[in-house]
């Protein structure tokens, strides 16, 4: 018997550009990735029909080259039939192999279509399309593309779990360094490539309409009315964790892992937050508003490792991201700075701000004047713009009469918090102390001991020992010994009483 023989490539790609797989079919898909543009010119769609757990049809459109054209045939001819998790791990390689292998010039449609596709499966497994049954070792493990979730992921897999990834899409602006965040396309890009490499499905989930409405928007409203907000605490609570543990559900994944560095604990009541082992990574104060249920799904690899740890595992993996520099940027100011990302995106309210205002002292004397309160943060000593005898530090603003009030430190010093609104994981006699800053050390405190857990409009608390004031739209997150039992919004003192 011969063996076959697969054709030339150069009969693979004609065939695909004489007959090619899908074209035009599926349009009214509400499935439909894209990918491509500016760079190149050339943009390809895949659209897709998913049931019952396989890719039953698939379509594509292509505009540009006729790689372009033939990189779409190739992804309709890979998914059609392709059960949903199988059609997760198709690579560029993969469609690059199906078309005899593309030239140096030409690779970038292999590339595009990949996107395309996983754009398009990634939109049907949020929408519901796919749905999976539940598997009991089946762990859902979000990617970003660094070292820490890279980890994670093959912790899972030297557990013997099956592991699938997904990473989330949240921000997309050419004026952020897309490198440095964990979140923008080229993040997304950079975390499947790794995931197909470490043999694992990639979904990649789409959320930058619901991230900018529910996360930049109310940043951008806190600054506009005063406060200095916490993005990444807000993301948790609102968006990330909710839309991964729902692809999860969708997935037939009984857990959902991540590269946080935190732990989970039961006191008797159910699960908590608790810190980890590292103090200095230790990232349970952004995870401070999920909630029991919740947590009971969550696995933390990593709470009980230190950094230096973390790399050395991933290094015996042959993981290529073991030593990959980490971001400290939020992910949609990355390579930016604040101020900068609030003239473009922050619409009347901080323009009007940025028209100018006074700096006061406590009695209301003017010292000087600023180019908008929101460019400062209660505590702030340096570039103030005021000369005085003694240094002086932003002790509040006044979003109303765009005015920043400033005085000697010891003006900011205070043994009161108000928080509003509150959220008690377990009843206010059970705070010990709270955590007002990340990273900041833990405050003793005290509360209205008769709070029962839920959600209140507001509570103040009692500090064991003055501390300078926190800035109002942080988190304060509430703590009995290493564990979250509550977070609440730091108020100002000053509007809470008004209010």
């Amino acid at each position: 018997m011969t063996a076959r023989t697969a054709p030339p490539g150069d009969v693979l790609l004609r065939d695909h550009l004489e007959n090619p797989r899908g074209l035009g079919a599926l349009e009214r898909s509400p499935h439909i990735g894209a990918a491509g543009g500016a760079a190149c010119g050339d943009v390809i769609s895949v659209s897709v029909h998913v049931a019952d757990g396989h890719v039953v049809d698939a379509g594509f459109r292509a505009h540009g080259c006729a790689a372009a054209r033939a990189a779409g045939s190739a992804a309709v001819e890979l998914l059609r039939g392709a059960r949903l998790l199988d059609a997760a791990l198709i690579t560029a390689n993969a469609l690059d192999g199906e078309l005899g292998g593309l030239g140096p010039s030409a690779r970038h449609a292999s590339e595009l279509a990949a996107d395309a596709l996983h754009r398009a499966l990634g939109m049907a497994a949020r929408e519901g399309a796919a749905r999976l049954s539940r598997v009991a070792h089946r762990t859902l493990v979000a990617m970003s593309g660094g070292v820490d979730s890279a980890a994670a992921a093959q912790l899972a897999l030297d557990a013997g779990e099956e592991v699938v990834a997904v990473t989330l899409e949240l921000w997309s602006d050419p004026a952020t360094d897309g490198e440095r965040s964990c979140c923008s396309p080229q993040a997304v890009i950079g975390a499947r490539r790794l995931a197909h490499r470490m043999g694992i499905p990639h979904f990649t989930i789409d959320l930058r309409d619901d991230f900018r409405a529910e996360v930049v928007g109310e940043f951008l409203d806190g600054y506009a009315e005063g406060r200095t907000p916490n993005p990444c605490v807000g993301c948790n609570g609102s968006v990330r964790f909710d839309s991964m543990l729902g692809l999860a559900d969708r997935l037939g994944a009984r857990r959902l892992a991540t590269g946080h560095y935190a732990r989970i604990a039961d006191d008797g009541r159910g699960p908590l937050i608790r810190a980890a082992v590292d103090p200095a990574k230790d990232q349970s104060y952004v995870l401070a508003r999920l909630r029991g249920h919740d947590v009971a799904r969550l696995r933390f690899p990593l709470g009980e490792l230190e950094k230096p740890r973390v790399r050395e595992l991933a290094r015996a993996a042959g993981l290529e991201v073991a030593d990959k520099p980490e971001s400290q940027d939020l992910c949609f100011l990355a390579g930016g700075d604040t101020r900068s990302f609030m003239r473009r995106h922050g619409g009347a309210s901080l323009r009007a701000s940025s028209s100018g205002g006074e700096i006061v002292d406590r009695e209301g004397a003017v010292l000087g004047r600023h180019g908008g309160h929101h460019t400062f943060t209660v505590g702030q000593r340096r570039g103030l713009g005021v000369a005085a005898a003694e240094p002086l530090y932003v002790l509040g603003k006044d979003a109303r009469r765009n005015r920043v009030v400033v005085g000697p430190r010891a003006a900011l010093l205070s043994d009161r918090v108000r928080l509003a609104p509150i959220e008690l994981h377990r009843p206010a006699s059970e705070v010990q102390a709270v955590r007002l800053r990340y990273h900041a050390p833990p405050v003793p405190c005290r509360m209205d001991a008769g709070l029962p857990a839920g959600r209140h409009e507001h509570v103040g608390l009692r500090l064991d020992r003055e501390v300078p004031a926190a800035a109002p739209g942080q988190t304060g997150c509430l703590l009995a010994g290493d564990l979250v039992v509550g977070w609440g919004a730091i108020a100002d003192p000053a509007v809470d009483a008004a209010g």
